[in-house]
């Protein structure tokens, strides 16, 4: 693809996203993407078919910016419970300050008013999440009784409601402090020996103060380790 086309790609997806964000994928039209880009219709339509083609590429674009910076966590002498922690808030980052994020998770939750099957990253977390909680049971960091595959369901299910719904809760919190407060009430529950405060103050001193998007699909290269 040439560099101007590209560029014009780019600036229509984050057009697009930014008023997904602000009225849904139902009040959003070509024209409006149209407006708020500069680019004309004719321009949007030569590079995406329709406004539901439009929306999917908005979609996996976020997924594909995802997949970048979680191999610093990658190493093997990080414990495998505050590597989950670590990632988590990276990935909520995105979602509450990365335009495509919050596009792509407004998208999903409105799917089905989109005549394309949207895709999700919720497999690939999941899948992520077992491979680390396991790890964390064969060092003996589990709390006896949980399995790894069933918590990984009920930790991506709670983990996802609570970022999209964090900003609807009263109470003026910022998603930080809500996040912190949530681990603190699941690390409870998942550690073999129950020291949240500690592990999420370990986790935080790994956490830069500012952060791009990463996903679960770096937890499913990496958690190997």
């Amino acid at each position: 693809m040439q560099d101007r086309a590209r560029a014009t790609r780019k600036v229509l997806l984050e057009s697009a996203a930014h008023l997904f964000v602000e009225r849904g994928y139902a009040g959003t039209s070509v024209n409006d993407i149209s407006d708020h880009s500069g680019k004309t219709s004719g321009a949007i339509y030569f590079h995406y078919s329709s406004k539901e083609k439009l929306a999917l590429a908005v979609v996996r674009e976020q997924f594909a910016s995802w997949p970048q910076l979680a191999v610093a966590y990658a190493a093997p002498g990080v414990p495998p419970l505050e590597k989950l922690v670590v990632l988590s808030f990276r990935v909520a980052r995105s979602l509450s300050e990365d335009v495509l994020a919050r596009a792509g998770a407004r998208l999903w939750a409105e799917r089905r008013a989109i005549e394309a099957p949207v895709p999700t990253p919720f497999g690939a977390w999941t899948l992520a999440c077992a491979r680390l909680l396991a790890q964390a049971r064969t060092r003996g960091e589990l709390a006896e009784g949980v399995e790894p595959s069933a918590a990984a369901v009920a930790l991506v299910c709670g983990f996802f409601g609570h970022c999209t719904l964090t900003d609807e809760m009263p109470g003026g919190r910022d998603w930080t402090e809500r996040l912190e407060q949530w681990w603190r009430l699941v690390l409870a529950s998942l550690q073999a020996k129950p020291d949240p405060m500690g592990l999420l103050a370990r986790a935080r001193a790994r956490i830069p103060a500012q952060t791009d998007a990463s996903s679960a699909d770096d937890l499913c290269r990496h958690s190997s380790g």
